[in-house]
């Protein structure tokens, strides 16, 4: 996820930090220090952490629980409103995925029972005001995770309890059709929570609902592509013509090329026509910037994944994304390159599958001809 940089390595998952979580933490401890005084901002700010601990225990516990059914996680990034493990694919089964949305919430409920242990208290007054420091710190933690595994279990994305309905709902109906519904019980649910942040002043409210939103549409989106690409050998999203670049070559002859076509990653292919690495035009301005434009394409290229003719679409897309590639290379037998799949003609096999639905569903009468999702333009 753009914005955030790695802070600690888990059990093979990567904790990420994004630079707003830094932003939250400066405005809570600076507030609370111009408001209460030093003492106050050091609670607040070391409970903040406290409680974004049990988000991280929480996204473990979906973490170890997924890789039961072998399934990785590359990374968890922490975000002002909670936690974001990025799975390395869905699960099979819809009790797969109910067990692994469970986990989390179950996590949140063994953390009040060890606090709880520790002589945590729940009262009225703690239930009411978190903020409040007078119930001490232990009691309005044991509350937060109370707060976590209850919010978590609201049947709506990306919640938890909205992972457990469309896992319910696909049973019958379909992984993407309940896809959409689960989603957009989120949207429903985040336009809430964004009139009563509205209503009340709320500004934390308010965003939490813009996430709630966004997140919902992407995970529709996600699971429409992927069962797209399911259906589709990655030849029919791939990029058949484009220029390569020699293993002799500088990044001035990448840039030359650069001006003068529509790519924005350009092959360095060997004399026998195999792959050596991909030199994306973001690699190319940072080569120019520090080491100079006759820096040598090997030295700024980054290797990139690969699929082999005759795999599915769906193959491609979880290389690029465990890989955070732009790119997929394509391979033939003979492990030379014939195409590569890059994100733009991603989004316009994804566009033209939808233009083709709509035509679809318009009466007989009006319909004249169609166009193939599959047939993605060459360049």
């Amino acid at each position: 996820m753009a914005w955030s940089f790695p802070i600690l390595r888990v059990a093979g998952s990567e904790v990420r930090i994004h630079l707003t979580f830094l932003l939250l933490l400066a405005w809570i401890g600076l507030s609370q220090y111009f408001a209460y005084g030093t003492a106050a901002a050091v609670d607040s700010v070391l409970f903040l952490l406290a409680v974004f601990a049990c988000v991280v225990l929480h996204e473990f516990g979906h973490v170890l629980t997924a890789r039961r059914y072998g399934i990785t996680t590359p990374d968890i990034t922490l975000l002002p409103i909670g936690g974001l493990a990025r799975l390395s694919r869905l699960p099979d089964k819809p009790s797969e995925e109910i067990v692994i949305a469970l986990a989390g919430p179950v996590v949140n409920l063994a953390i009040l029972l060890v606090l709880l242990l520790f002589g945590a208290q729940l009262s009225t007054e703690t239930l009411t005001a978190i903020e409040n420091p007078a119930p001490g710190f232990i009691d309005r933690l044991a509350v937060v995770n109370i707060f976590l595994a209850v919010f978590n279990l609201i049947p709506a994305f990306p919640m938890d309890g909205g992972r457990v309905l469309r896992a319910a709902l696909s049973i019958p109906l379909g992984r993407q059709r309940a896809t959409r519904i689960a989603a957009g019980i989120g949207q429903g649910f985040a336009f809430l929570l964004g009139f009563l942040g509205l209503m009340s002043g709320n500004a934390i409210l308010v965003f939490i609902a813009i996430f709630v939103y966004l997140a919902a549409a992407a995970e529709a989106g996600q699971v429409s592509l992927m069962e797209l690409a399911n259906r589709l050998p990655v030849e029919r999203a791939m990029v058949v013509r484009f220029e390569s670049l020699p293993t002799d070559a500088t990044v001035r002859v990448a840039a030359d090329a650069l001006l003068r076509s529509a790519q924005r990653e350009f092959p360095i292919l060997d004399g026998a026509g195999r792959l050596r690495g991909f030199l994306t035009r973001d690699a190319m301005v940072q080569a120019i910037g520090t080491t100079g434009p006759d820096t040598p394409v090997l030295s700024a290229m980054r290797p990139v994944p690969s699929v082999q003719t005759g795999e599915r679409l769906s193959t491609a897309l979880r290389r690029m994304e465990a890989d955070r590639s732009p790119v997929v290379a394509v391979l033939d037998g003979d492990s030379r390159m014939v195409g590569y799949v890059c994100h733009e003609n991603i989004g316009e096999i994804l566009m033209l599958n939808e233009a083709e639905s709509q035509y679809g569903n318009r009466p007989k009468t009006q319909q004249s001809g169609g166009v193939s999702a599959g047939s993605g333009p060459s360049r």
